[in-house]
């Protein structure tokens, strides 16, 4: 038995493009506010060392 491949209608080929691309979008955006993230958490861990530090 040989194998078919199914085409995809238009329109859900497109749809699926656009949610790859809209998961792609959303993959580089949290890539890029990653590490202003881990920047603001030790910042924050550093003030609360000072005040414990100064209390």
């Amino acid at each position: 038995m040989a194998w078919t491949v199914q085409r995809l209608d238009p329109d859900r080929s497109r749809r699926r493009l656009q949610l790859l691309a809209e998961l792609a979008g959303a993959k580089a955006v949290r890539e890029r506010e990653l590490p202003r993230q881990v920047r603001g958490d030790r910042l924050r861990e550093l003030i609360a060392t000072r005040r414990r530090l100064a209390g």
